[in-house]
């Protein structure tokens, strides 16, 4: 039996929707900004699911991921379909000229594991890292669209 945690980031960019939704959406650049994620690739002849690779440190995971909500400007939305469970959002608000964008990540664990390693470190370090990547995406998005 497994427990789910989620975890939930935002970050205001001072870059209009359009532009932010225009790199996020390229999966395959999250690298770029994401700490923990080696790799995505689109798959050719299914462009809903991507294949995703984490790493860090001793750990390595992979997953295949498939888009199940997808709105131009306002979500993405995910679920894995093989590899590390997980899911997750992310949503887009304009504001005049920035966006606030907000990621909600939810992976499963062992139950008795999950509980000891979300109440001792595993909780913080997960949201600190995606709260470390949304900033790095605010930089990108900064250094990309001036």
């Amino acid at each position: 039996m497994s427990d789910w945690l989620e975890h939930t980031v935002q970050v205001e960019v001072a870059v209009p929707i359009e532009q932010v939704w225009s790199l996020w959406s390229d999966l395959e650049q999250m690298p770029r900004w994401m700490k923990w994620i080696d790799s995505v690739e689109i798959l050719k002849d299914n462009p809903e699911l991507s294949r995703w690779k984490l790493a860090s440190g001793a750990f390595k995971f992979t997953w295949l991921s498939r888009i199940v909500n997808l709105v131009p400007e306002q979500i993405i939305q995910w679920e894995s379909v093989d590899g590390l469970p997980n899911k997750g959002a992310i949503r887009f608000y304009g504001r005049h000229n920035s966006s606030i964008v907000k990621l909600s990540v939810a992976y499963s664990i062992p139950g008795i594991l999950g509980k000891i390693m979300d109440n001792l470190f595993l909780g913080r370090i997960v949201e600190s890292t995606i709260q470390a990547d949304m900033e790095r995406f605010r930089e990108y998005a900064l250094k990309t669209t001036t």
